[in-house]
C-alpha cells in the first residue's frame, strides 16, 4: 500500500507541475479555450488523486492501529501466560513445602499468594481446592488433581471404558433425565382425520456424591526431608490406588444403597450358559450376547468388559472356521478386538464361576460417573509425632449409575449355576 501511495503522489505532482508550466507559458490574454478545458481536466485529476491518496493513507493508519492493538493483545497474552505459569510454580512449590514441612515451611511470598487466592476464590475455583487453615486443609494444585484422576484410571477399568464422566463443582443431587420412546410408533393418517397424541415417557436418574477417603497414609520424617524423594508423585500414586480401587469396585458392582450403583448391578441378563458352563463360555454364547443388545447401542461404540482371567479364556475361542475370535490391533493405536469389538479389562467383574455375571457387553457411555471436582488433603503432624511420621488423609466425592437401564444398553453373560 505504501508503494501505491507514493505512485499516486508522484503522478499528482507531475500533473501539478504540468499545470504550472501551462500557466507560466500562457500568453498575456490568458489560456485558450482548449487550454482551459485541459486545465479543468487536470485540476479534476489532481482532486481525484488527492481523495484517493487520503483514503489509502487513512486505510494505512487503521491497519497500523489494528496491528498495534494485535501486538498489544499478544503481549498481554504472553504476560498473562507468564503470570499463570508463575502462579502455578508458586502453587506447586508451596504445596510441596506444605507436604514436607506444614504451614511453617511456607515462605512469606507463598503465604501472601494463598491468602489472596483464598480471598478471590470463585465457586468454580473453590471446587478444585480445599481451604487453607491451621487444621491442615490446603489448596491442591490443579495439575496434581488432574494427575491423580489420570492415575486412578489404571486401577480398574470403569474409567478406561467409554463411560460418561461428569465433573461438577458441587455435590448437590444431579438429576439425569431419561426417555424411553422405543415402544411408540407412528401410524398412517387417513384423509380428513384428526391426528392423535402419543406422549413420550420420561424418567429420571439421580447422581449423588458419596464421600471417599484414602485412609491415612503415613510418611516418615526421613522421607519428607530427603530432597531426592518425589513426595508429590508418591503421594499421588497412593491416593489414586486407594480411592481408585474402591470407586472402581463400586462403579462395577456397587449395590446402589449407600454407595454407587454399579454397571453390573444395572445391567440386564443377555445370555446364560448351558448346564456345565460354570467356568466356560462358547462362541455361540458370545455371538448371542452381542445380538442381545439393541443395534442402536451396538453402533455407539459398544465394548466388552471382563476380568483378565476371563480374557485369557475367550482369547482361546475359535469360530466355526477355526479362526480366533480375538484379533490383535494392527495399526498404531488400534485396540485388540473380540468379534470386532474392543474390550476393557476390569478385575472387579466376577471371574467365571457358578452363576457369575462374568462378561459385560454394550454401550458403556450409558454409565455415568460423577466427580465432584474437589480433593481435600489433611496433614496430621502431631498424631504420629512419637513415631517421627506425618499422616496424610485425602477425601474425594463420586457417584455412578447406569442411565436408561430399562432399555438395556449393557447386558451380561451369566455362567451356569451347575
Amino acid at each position: 500500500m505504501y508503494h501505491k501511495i507514493v505512485e499516486l503522489r508522484e503522478k499528482r505532482a507531475a500533473i501539478v507541475h504540468e499545470m504550472r508550466e501551462m500557466l507560466e507559458n500562457a500568453p498575456e490574454d490568458g489560456l485558450s479555450p482548449e487550454q482551459e478545458e485541459r486545465w479543468s481536466k487536470m485540476e479534476a485529476d489532481v482532486d481525484r488523486l488527492k481523495e484517493q491518496i487520503d483514503k489509502l493513507e487513512r486505510q494505512r493508519e487503521l491497519e497500523a492501529e489494528l496491528a498495534e492493538k494485535e501486538l498489544e493483545k499478544r503481549d498481554q497474552a504472553r504476560e498473562e501466560k507468564r503470570d499463570y505459569e508463575e502462579e502455578k510454580d508458586i502453587m506447586r512449590r508451596a504445596f510441596r513445602n506444605w507436604l514436607k514441612g506444614g504451614m511453617a515451611a511456607l515462605s512469606d511470598e507463598e503465604r501472601e499468594f494463598f491468602a489472596q487466592r483464598q480471598a478471590d476464590l470463585t465457586p468454580e475455583q473453590r471446587a478444585l481446592a480445599s481451604g487453607t487453615n491451621t487444621a491442615g486443609g490446603y489448596t491442591v494444585p490443579q495439575d496434581f488433581y488432574d494427575e491423580l484422576v489420570n492415575a486412578m484410571k489404571f486401577y480398574g477399568g470403569m474409567r478406561q471404558a467409554n463411560t460418561t464422566v461428569i465433573p461438577t463443582d458441587s455435590g448437590a443431587n444431579l438429576p439425569i433425565p431419561t426417555n424411553d420412546d422405543t415402544g411408540n410408533v407412528g401410524a398412517i393418517l387417513s384423509e380428513n382425520t384428526q391426528d392423535t397424541e402419543l406422549d413420550p415417557t420420561f424418567g429420571q436418574a439421580t447422581l449423588g456424591a458419596y464421600m471417599y477417603t484414602s485412609k491415612i497414609v503415613r510418611v516418615s520424617y526421613q522421607l519428607l526431608q530427603d530432597s531426592a524423594f518425589d513426595l508429590d508423585a508418591w503421594l499421588r500414586d497412593k491416593l489414586a490406588e486407594r480411592i481408585g480401587r474402591i470407586t472402581n469396585t463400586h462403579f462395577t458392582t456397587g449395590t446402589g444403597t449407600n454407595q454407587p450403583s454399579g454397571v453390573v448391578t444395572g445391567a440386564t441378563a443377555g445370555v446364560t450358559g448351558a448346564t456345565g458352563q460354570t467356568n466356560t463360555v462358547t462362541y455361540d454364547d458370545l455371538v448371542d450376547l452381542v445380538h442381545s443388545v439393541d443395534p442402536a447401542y451396538r453402533a455407539r461404540g459398544a465394548q466388552w468388559m471382563m476380568h483378565d482371567n476371563t480374557v485369557a479364556i475367550v482369547r482361546k475361542l475359535k469360530d466355526s472356521n477355526g479362526q480366533p475370535l480375538w484379533q490383535p490391533g494392527v495399526a498404531v493405536g488400534e485396540p485388540d478386538t473380540l468379534l470386532g469389538y474392543g474390550y476393557v479389562v476390569n478385575n472387579d467383574v466376577a471371574q467365571m464361576a457358578a452363576s457369575a455375571k462374568s462378561i459385560l457387553f454394550g454401550d458403556f457411555s450409558a454409565y455415568f460417573i460423577r466427580d465432584v471436582l474437589g480433593i481435600q488433603i489433611l496433614r496430621l503432624q502431631e498424631r504420629y509425632a512419637d513415631f517421627l511420621q506425618v499422616g496424610f488423609l485425602a477425601f474425594s466425592r463420586h457417584d455412578g449409575i447406569l442411565v436408561d437401564a430399562g432399555q438395556a444398553p449393557i447386558k451380561y453373560y451369566q455362567n451356569s449355576a451347575t
